[in-house]
């Protein structure tokens, strides 16, 4: 079989976040021609299901870049690669010296997404909990309510570029952690920063559900650094027209622009669909 993996967000996504009607009835023409499809984003479970629900994401979907692999189909959750309290409390102090709030995501063993955090310092960073983590109202606490044991998928956060640039030096010195950067889509003038265990990436999440599924070839898809490892091992990369230059030099080829259905129109004319 052939497995086709998406990135969402710059990808399969358009700007507004969403799958496009015309990608949607692509998603349907590749279910039809028996196409096995999944998806590999930096995005948690709660938030990629709310965006991917019922558009035949049938396969374990790779999620905060590798962490978790989620099966739809018997419910189950292989997770992996968790960062240490001593590496979360090292993250946790770089970003308050900063002034920037540290937004540190859980998971339970029955598969509760949990978000701790100290107080928000900014607007932005409230519009943040407000806009994304609103469906998670009973779930998103204060930092001091974090269990000892938690287990720690990623910390996520927002803020100017010279605050997330300190933040990312201060954790230089973590052998283990791994940085991913890039400009917010809420404020052109702010970064988003997420981090996690450097050998959770979605190379190695994608390589082992490639054995897992006795994938001959696999296509992927992706727009960013996070991306990379993924590229390094499928045997076709694709990077949409928005992609970074580091993402396109790695690819295949370079496809048309995310938010002009680059991915839908390719598959199209690569499937003949």
């Amino acid at each position: 079989m052939e497995l086709v993996v998406f990135d969402l967000d710059g990808t399969l996504l358009g700007a507004d976040h969403r799958i496009s009607d015309f990608t949607a009835d692509t998603l349907k023409r590749l279910t039809a021609n028996n196409i096995a499809y999944t998806v590999a984003t930096g995005r948690n479970l709660h938030s990629a299901q709310e965006i991917i629900r019922g558009h035949g994401f049938l396969l374990p979907h790779i999620y905060i870049n590798g962490v978790i692999v989620w099966d739809p189909g018997s419910e189950s959750l292989s997770l992996a690669n968790f960062l240490s309290n001593d590496e979360a409390e090292h993250v946790i102090r770089a970003a308050i010296a900063e002034n920037v709030t540290p937004f540190v995501h859980c998971v339970t063993e029955d598969h509760r997404h949990f978000i701790y955090h100290p107080p928000v310092q900014h607007e932005f960073e409230q519009r943040l909990v407000d806009m994304f983590f609103s469906r998670l109202v009973s779930n998103v606490l204060p930092l001091q309510q974090m269990p000892a044991k938690s287990q720690i998928t990623n910390i996520s956060m927002l803020g100017t570029n010279p605050t997330i640039s300190a933040i990312e030096l201060n954790i230089s010195d973590e052998a283990h952690l791994v940085a991913y950067s890039g400009m917010a889509m809420e404020n052109k003038n702010l970064k988003w920063m997420d981090i996690h265990h450097s050998q959770a990436s979605k190379g190695n999440a994608l390589k082992q559900l490639g054995t897992r599924l006795g994938a001959s070839r696999i296509l992927c898809f992706g727009d960013s650094d996070n991306d990379l490892s993924m590229f390094a091992m499928a045997d076709e990369a694709y990077a949409p027209a928005n992609a970074k230059d580091v993402v396109k030099a790695a690819s295949t080829s370079v496809i048309g622009h995310h938010d002009e259905n680059g991915i839908a129109v390719f598959l199209r004319e690569r499937f003949n669909l």
